[in-house]
Protein backbone atom coordinates (compact mmCIF):
# COMPACT_ATOMS: atom_id res chain seq x y z
CA UNK A 1 0.00 0.00 0.00
CA UNK A 2 1.87 3.25 -1.22
CA UNK A 3 1.05 6.90 -0.26
CA UNK A 4 -0.64 8.71 -3.39
CA UNK A 5 -1.05 12.27 -3.26
CA UNK A 6 -3.52 12.69 -5.69
CA UNK A 7 -5.79 10.44 -3.96
CA UNK A 8 -5.56 12.29 -0.94
CA UNK A 9 -6.04 15.79 -2.35
CA UNK A 10 -9.10 14.22 -4.34
CA UNK A 11 -10.73 12.85 -0.67
CA UNK A 12 -10.23 15.30 1.37
CA UNK A 13 -12.48 17.74 0.73
CA UNK A 14 -15.37 15.13 1.06
CA UNK A 15 -14.23 14.24 4.48
CA UNK A 16 -13.18 17.57 5.87
CA UNK A 17 -17.22 18.04 4.70
CA UNK A 18 -18.49 16.17 7.86
CA UNK A 19 -15.99 19.08 10.20
CA UNK A 20 -19.47 21.05 10.47
CA UNK A 21 -21.25 17.77 12.01
CA UNK A 22 -18.60 16.97 14.47
CA UNK A 23 -18.14 20.38 15.86
CA UNK A 24 -22.38 20.18 16.14
CA UNK A 25 -22.51 16.59 18.06
CA UNK A 26 -19.44 18.31 19.91
CA UNK A 27 -20.99 21.49 21.36
CA UNK A 28 -24.49 19.98 21.85
CA UNK A 29 -23.02 17.28 23.40
CA UNK A 30 -20.96 19.25 25.53
CA UNK A 31 -23.77 21.99 26.45
CA UNK A 32 -25.52 18.37 27.82
CA UNK A 33 -22.84 17.81 29.90
CA UNK A 34 -22.29 20.98 31.06
CA UNK A 35 -26.17 21.65 32.05
CA UNK A 36 -26.98 18.28 33.27
CA UNK A 37 -23.54 17.66 35.27
CA UNK A 38 -24.72 21.33 37.29
CA UNK A 39 -28.39 19.52 37.68
CA UNK A 40 -26.09 16.55 39.23
CA UNK A 41 -23.79 18.54 41.34
CA UNK A 42 -27.11 19.95 43.14
CA UNK A 43 -28.84 16.59 43.52
CA UNK A 44 -25.91 14.97 45.11
CA UNK A 45 -25.77 18.17 47.80
CA UNK A 46 -29.52 17.79 48.45
CA UNK A 47 -30.59 16.99 52.07
CA UNK A 48 -33.08 14.26 50.68
CA UNK A 49 -30.26 11.34 50.89
CA UNK A 50 -32.58 8.74 49.39
CA UNK A 51 -32.41 11.41 46.33
CA UNK A 52 -28.40 11.55 47.09
CA UNK A 53 -27.93 7.79 46.68
CA UNK A 54 -29.63 7.40 43.51
CA UNK A 55 -27.75 10.23 42.19
CA UNK A 56 -24.59 8.60 43.00
CA UNK A 57 -25.47 5.70 42.14
CA UNK A 58 -26.36 6.90 38.40
CA UNK A 59 -23.20 8.83 38.19
CA UNK A 60 -21.08 5.79 38.89
CA UNK A 61 -22.80 3.29 36.86
CA UNK A 62 -22.94 6.02 33.84
CA UNK A 63 -19.22 6.32 34.64
CA UNK A 64 -18.70 2.32 34.85
CA UNK A 65 -19.82 1.93 31.85
CA UNK A 66 -18.61 2.02 28.41
CA UNK A 67 -20.46 5.23 26.23
CA UNK A 68 -20.56 2.33 23.28
CA UNK A 69 -22.84 0.39 25.06
CA UNK A 70 -24.91 3.30 26.26
CA UNK A 71 -24.81 4.42 22.87
CA UNK A 72 -26.22 1.06 21.81
CA UNK A 73 -29.08 0.89 24.78
CA UNK A 74 -30.08 4.15 24.05
CA UNK A 75 -30.31 4.18 20.16
CA UNK A 76 -31.43 0.30 19.54
CA UNK A 77 -32.88 -0.75 22.96
CA UNK A 78 -35.06 2.11 24.05
CA UNK A 79 -37.22 1.84 20.57
CA UNK A 80 -38.49 -1.67 22.39
CA UNK A 81 -40.26 0.26 24.78
CA UNK A 82 -41.24 3.09 22.88
CA UNK A 83 -38.49 5.51 22.93
CA UNK A 84 -36.63 6.17 19.56
CA UNK A 85 -34.77 8.98 18.97
CA UNK A 86 -32.83 9.85 15.55
CA UNK A 87 -29.14 8.78 15.65
CA UNK A 88 -28.04 12.54 16.38
CA UNK A 89 -30.04 13.16 19.05
CA UNK A 90 -29.51 9.50 20.20
CA UNK A 91 -25.50 10.65 19.95
CA UNK A 92 -25.42 13.81 21.41
CA UNK A 93 -28.00 13.03 24.72
CA UNK A 94 -25.31 9.41 25.37
CA UNK A 95 -22.19 11.05 25.22
CA UNK A 96 -23.66 14.51 26.83
CA UNK A 97 -24.75 12.47 29.94
CA UNK A 98 -21.85 10.11 29.90
CA UNK A 99 -19.54 13.56 30.03
CA UNK A 100 -22.10 14.91 32.53
CA UNK A 101 -21.22 12.38 35.45
CA UNK A 102 -17.43 14.06 34.78
CA UNK A 103 -18.41 17.17 35.21
CA UNK A 104 -20.18 16.67 38.15
CA UNK A 105 -16.97 16.00 39.93
CA UNK A 106 -15.24 18.71 38.37
CA UNK A 107 -18.01 21.08 39.69
CA UNK A 108 -18.08 19.11 43.01
CA UNK A 109 -14.19 20.16 43.47
CA UNK A 110 -14.89 24.03 42.47
CA UNK A 111 -17.74 24.40 44.95
CA UNK A 112 -15.93 22.07 48.35
CA UNK A 113 -13.31 25.24 47.62
CA UNK A 114 -15.40 27.90 47.98
CA UNK A 115 -14.75 28.56 51.39
CA UNK A 116 -17.27 28.36 53.61
CA UNK A 117 -17.01 32.06 55.02
CA UNK A 118 -18.95 32.66 51.41
CA UNK A 119 -22.26 30.19 52.57
CA UNK A 120 -22.13 31.61 55.90
CA UNK A 121 -22.12 35.55 54.23
CA UNK A 122 -24.90 34.98 52.07
CA UNK A 123 -27.07 33.51 54.89
CA UNK A 124 -26.26 36.91 56.63
CA UNK A 125 -27.75 38.51 54.03
CA UNK A 126 -30.87 36.47 53.82
CA UNK A 127 -30.00 35.13 50.37
CA UNK A 128 -32.73 32.21 49.09
CA UNK A 129 -30.80 28.88 47.97
CA UNK A 130 -31.16 30.16 44.46
CA UNK A 131 -29.40 33.36 44.75
CA UNK A 132 -26.99 31.73 47.07
CA UNK A 133 -25.90 29.62 44.60
CA UNK A 134 -25.81 31.62 41.22
CA UNK A 135 -24.65 34.98 42.93
CA UNK A 136 -22.54 33.55 45.62
CA UNK A 137 -21.21 30.09 45.10
CA UNK A 138 -21.12 29.31 41.38
CA UNK A 139 -19.37 32.66 39.89
CA UNK A 140 -16.54 31.86 42.44
CA UNK A 141 -16.54 27.98 42.23
CA UNK A 142 -16.92 28.15 38.08
CA UNK A 143 -13.99 30.01 36.59
CA UNK A 144 -11.16 28.39 38.57
CA UNK A 145 -11.96 24.67 37.00
CA UNK A 146 -12.71 26.08 33.40
CA UNK A 147 -9.53 24.69 32.14
CA UNK A 148 -10.60 21.04 33.89
CA UNK A 149 -14.06 21.22 31.96
CA UNK A 150 -11.83 22.36 28.66
CA UNK A 151 -10.25 19.20 29.03
CA UNK A 152 -13.54 17.33 28.60
CA UNK A 153 -14.55 19.33 25.73
CA UNK A 154 -11.23 17.93 24.20
CA UNK A 155 -11.98 14.22 25.00
CA UNK A 156 -15.61 14.57 23.97
CA UNK A 157 -14.86 15.68 20.49
CA UNK A 158 -12.17 13.05 20.41
CA UNK A 159 -15.31 10.26 21.18
CA UNK A 160 -17.66 11.43 18.10
CA UNK A 161 -16.05 8.31 16.25
CA UNK A 162 -17.67 6.54 18.25
CA UNK A 163 -20.86 7.42 16.57
CA UNK A 164 -19.89 5.75 13.33
CA UNK A 165 -21.26 2.89 15.20
CA UNK A 166 -25.12 4.49 14.69
CA UNK A 167 -24.65 5.94 11.49
CA UNK A 168 -23.45 9.26 11.70
CA UNK A 169 -21.03 10.00 9.26
CA UNK A 170 -18.44 11.65 10.98
CA UNK A 171 -14.97 12.08 10.06
CA UNK A 172 -14.27 8.30 10.04
CA UNK A 173 -17.17 7.02 9.10
CA UNK A 174 -16.27 8.86 5.74
CA UNK A 175 -13.07 7.66 5.97
CA UNK A 176 -14.44 3.85 6.16
CA UNK A 177 -16.86 4.47 3.22
CA UNK A 178 -13.93 6.03 1.19
CA UNK A 179 -11.38 3.14 1.77
CA UNK A 180 -14.10 0.26 1.04
CA UNK A 181 -14.83 2.17 -2.71
CA UNK A 182 -12.02 2.32 -3.50
CA UNK A 183 -9.64 0.01 -1.24
CA UNK A 184 -7.10 2.41 0.05
CA UNK A 185 -7.31 2.90 3.25
CA UNK A 186 -4.25 4.73 4.12
CA UNK A 187 -4.76 8.37 2.48
CA UNK A 188 -8.61 8.18 3.98
CA UNK A 189 -7.33 7.29 8.01
CA UNK A 190 -4.05 9.77 7.67
CA UNK A 191 -6.42 12.19 7.04
CA UNK A 192 -8.63 11.93 9.64
CA UNK A 193 -6.12 11.43 12.08
CA UNK A 194 -4.40 15.00 10.92
CA UNK A 195 -7.89 16.78 10.93
CA UNK A 196 -8.43 15.65 14.76
CA UNK A 197 -5.07 16.66 15.66
CA UNK A 198 -5.15 20.23 13.79
CA UNK A 199 -8.74 20.78 15.70
CA UNK A 200 -7.45 19.50 19.26
CA UNK A 201 -3.84 20.57 19.54
CA UNK A 202 -4.52 24.11 19.41
CA UNK A 203 -7.58 23.60 21.68
CA UNK A 204 -5.10 21.70 24.11
CA UNK A 205 -3.06 24.69 23.63
CA UNK A 206 -5.61 27.37 24.79
CA UNK A 207 -6.58 24.99 28.04
CA UNK A 208 -3.11 24.91 29.28
CA UNK A 209 -2.75 28.65 28.85
CA UNK A 210 -6.31 29.01 31.44
CA UNK A 211 -5.52 26.74 33.63
CA UNK A 212 -1.58 28.42 33.61
CA UNK A 213 -3.62 32.01 33.99
CA UNK A 214 -5.72 30.34 36.75
CA UNK A 215 -3.15 29.14 38.53
CA UNK A 216 -0.72 32.69 38.12
CA UNK A 217 -4.16 34.68 39.75
CA UNK A 218 -4.14 32.21 42.70
CA UNK A 219 -0.61 33.24 43.08
CA UNK A 220 -1.67 36.61 43.14
CA UNK A 221 -4.68 36.44 45.18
Amino acid sequence: MTWSWDFAVEIFPVIASALWLVLAVTFGAYLVAVVFGLVLTFLRRTKYKLITYITNGFIEFVRSTPPLIQLFFVYFALPTVGISLDKYTAGILTLGIHYSTYLAEVYRSGIDAVPIGQWEAAKAMNFSKVQTWFRVILPQAIPPVIPMMGNYLIVLFKETPLLMAIGVHEFLQEAKLIGAAHFKYLEAYTIVGLLFLLLSYPSALLINYLEKRSKMKKVRG
